[in-house]
């Protein structure tokens, strides 16, 4: 089931950021940095970040989590979060697949390059890469878009 996060809740902003903190080890370790944003960040900030999440429940658990912010006609998808324990399971298609139900027409993400199950992920669900950037030295992130037809 996904719903809505409640981020001013102290328990799910605390199991949210439990489980960001699982699943971006997993990247950093895919991409060769810990330099990761969301693994820098406190409660505070993630409550604070201004972005809309829908939470993925299985049984009383939280299992994964979209983020995004709508611009627009845009929907920028922040993160997409799977605990690890719950890889393969098509939680993050699921989530993915979710945020077509916001009523946009263009959908844009990023990961970093070398995230292969991500990039594959994003392919799989018809999204174009559409730029490659350097943003420090050695890491490279992947920027993919998707039009939606109305």
């Amino acid at each position: 089931m996904i719903v809505r996060l409640d981020l001013q809740d102290e328990q799910t902003v605390q199991k949210l950021w439990n489980m960001q903190k699982r699943a971006y080890r997993v990247e950093a370790e895919l991409i060769g940095t810990e330099d990761i944003p969301p693994l820098r960040e406190s409660v505070e900030q993630l409550r604070a970040c201004g972005e809309t999440f829908y939470g993925y429940i299985e049984g009383d658990e939280l299992a994964g989590a979209v983020s995004f912010m709508i611009e627009g006609e845009t929907l920028d998808i922040h993160r997409i979060i799977v605990d690890p324990i719950h890889f393969r399971k098509g939680i993050a298609s699921q989530l993915l697949a979710s945020v077509h139900e916001h009523g946009c027409s263009r959908i844009v993400v990023a990961t970093g390059s070398l995230n292969e199950p991500a990039v594959r992920l994003y392919e799989r669900h018809g999204f174009t890469l559409t730029d490659k950037k350097e943003v420090k030295p050695g890491l490279w992130l992947s920027f993919f878009e998707k039009t939606i037809r109305r």
